[in-house]
């Protein structure tokens, strides 16, 4: 045995019936984050893990490099609410982004919000933002430690002065104002037993709606919408563009499907007293809606209704009978429909995904005739702003070799131009050097996987190089009826001689309330016990548990640094790699 594990206690008499199917589950103390026990095992993990990195000869110098290239500025998107211009900026390394405004586009920017300030070590993120329509009022959601609960506070945007407003118990929620300025929706669930600092690993249930009126304390709030009947159903509410509706979509899972109900505001004359009485124009989770925009009661959706890569459809709320339905622009044969928003009135810009890379396009919202494409060198689309009250749009484009490119275009100028309004460029990097190839490869049913290649230019792709090799996959797909097998429960002893397990490194945050923790302690417990005592294996079984971390969202620059440049080091270390000026 190459390395010495730490002992993991088996308790064998836990074992768990499903429907007749023993499964023994002798880990199962490791689902109590907070147990003396758990917080050892978590511990002793870490203590033989970065030893492990420390011991690596060019640590350090990953992770000087991965700081030298870190630190570029990073620009969001301009956008506009009310009078004023707002930007996110990062100078490069700060672990937040900071929130600018100014007068105008030629105006100088000053700090608005600076997420910095939330907390000394910057693991306090922004979680979310939303303006009120006439720009008068910010409400922005602060989180901790990269967990998933949200805290709402308000802001006056004239002096950026901050109000007594605060709503708790806030998670995966939406916040959308009514257009008088007065309040907004968002979504909490009720009190729990235990904690809710994201170390829990209970499961949330009977998230409700609430309208949450300015200047009263939380404990006023309205409901809204409430499913006691379906605890596991979360829901969100988005006012419409003209404010006279508001459309609630209805999810129970990761999956792209949704219900879809709305309430006309001008049915409630006195003002949000209680639980809106909803229409249930769709009332089922077969497909998927997402509102576009709307003129008077015909409303445009993005749907997956009849249409795995999208399309646009209307419905008249008049007549909303599907035969009533009417097709604005159809499913293309091969490319997917990313977004699609209706700017400056009258225009609808779409965005597709052709062969893993993003086209820009622009159609007539009346009519859904294509008027243009805006030109694109391959890559994604990062970032689009502009409402339909808006005459202008900005979107950023990025690519393997460029941090950033913002277009900006002005839509009462004819012809349509788009210009760059910001090109960032990362020093000590020369994009020129490096190429990117796009290929395709059969996977064993016949599909053809895209993948792209970067390297440098000049070298030879013959297997003589090193490659990091990444891929994803999750949460937008549906799990259909299949077979499958548990790696917990089927990690065994290669029988083929000379063979092994390759070399595991397995990273998570104690704050993870998304994917909590006890997935991947009880995954490395089981590796180290049946795998890590085999004298055949001399690659290391290793996990480490970042503290003050989170599922990622909000992650401070540092840390991100930090997790890269282990990660190399990890992989140097295993292929024996050395570092190369």
């Amino acid at each position: 045995m190459a390395f010495q594990y730490p002992n993991a206690y088996r308790d064998e008499s836990v074992v768990d019936d499903y429907h007749g199917c023993k499964v023994p589950d002798p880990y199962s103390w490791l689902e109590d984050p907070d147990s003396e026990k758990t917080q050892a095992f978590v511990n002793a993990q870490n203590q033989v893990t970065l030893p492990f990195l420390e011991q690596c000869e060019i640590r350090d110098i990953f992770k000087d490099r991965m700081t030298e290239l870190y630190d570029y500025p990073k620009y969001s998107c301009p956008f506009k609410r009310g009078n004023r211009y707002f930007h996110f900026y990062n100078t490069g390394l700060q672990n937040q982004s900071v929130l600018y405004v100014q007068d105008n586009l030629e105006a100088e920017p000053s700090v608005f919000l600076d997420p910095n300030t939330f907390s000394e070590d910057g693991t306090v993120a922004l979680r979310g933002y939303a303006f009120s329509e006439g720009g008068e009022y910010l409400a922005y959601g602060t989180s901790a430690s990269g967990s998933d609960w949200v805290e709402i506070r308000f802001l006056r945007v004239d002096g950026a002065v901050p109000l007594e407003d605060r709503l708790e118990r806030v998670k995966f929620s939406c916040m959308s104002w009514t257009h008088d300025g007065k309040g907004l929706f968002y979504n909490s669930y009720p009190e729990q037993e235990g904690k809710s600092d994201g170390t829990e690993t209970s499961t949330n249930l009977h998230q409700k709606l609430y309208y949450h009126l300015l200047g009263t304390p939380q404990s006023q709030d309205i409901l809204c919408a409430e499913f006691p009947d379906e605890p596991k159903w979360m829901s969100g509410a988005e006012v419409s563009d003209d404010g006279r509706y508001v459309l609630l979509s209805i999810r129970e899972g990761c999956d792209p499907v949704n219900r879809l109900w709305y309430c006309d505001l001008n049915e409630v004359p006195q003002g949000i007293t209680g639980l809106l009485p909803w229409v249930k124009l769709i009332d089922n989770f077969d497909a998927e809606y997402e509102y576009v925009t709307n003129e008077e009661t015909v409303f445009t959706f993005k749907t997956n209704l009849d249409a795995p890569q999208y399309r646009l459809i209307n419905i008249d709320f008049a007549q909303p009978s599907i035969s009533q339905w009417k097709e604005l622009i159809p499913q293309h044969e091969k490319d997917v429909i990313v977004f699609a928003t209706c700017t400056y009135s009258k225009f609808l810009f779409v965005c597709f995904l052709h062969d893993v890379k993003n086209v820009l396009k622009m159609f007539n919202l009346s009519s859904g005739e294509e008027i243009r494409t805006f030109p694109l060198d391959v890559g994604s689309i990062v970032g689009f702003t502009g409402r339909k009250k808006d005459s202008e749009i900005f979107y950023s484009f990025t690519s393997f070799l460029s941090p950033a490119i913002i277009y900006h275009c002005d839509l009462t100028k004819d012809p349509l131009q788009p210009h760059v309004f910001r090109e960032v460029t990362v020093k000590g990097f020369s994009p020129a050097d490096y190429q990117t190839t796009q290929v395709f490869y059969p996977s064993k049913d016949g599909t053809q996987i895209p993948m792209f290649i970067v390297h440098k230019k000049g070298i030879k792709l013959d297997g003589s190089h090193p490659a990091f090799l990444y891929g994803y996959g999750g949460f937008n797909i549906s799990i259909t009826p299949s077979y499958r097998y548990s790696p917990l429960h089927n990690i065994h002893v290669p029988e083929a001689d000379g063979v092994q397990y390759p070399a595991v490194l397995l990273l998570t945050g104690d704050h993870d309330d998304r994917v909590v923790p006890l997935h991947s302690l009880k995954y490395i417990a089981t590796l180290q016990n049946i795998i890590g005592q085999w004298p055949g294996q001399s690659n290391p079984l290793f996990i480490y548990v970042d503290t003050k971390s989170g599922h990622g969202a909000g992650k401070p620059t540092s840390k991100v640094i930090q997790e890269v440049a282990d990660t190399y080091a990890f992989i140097a270390r295993c292929l024996n790699l050395s570092w190369i000026e």
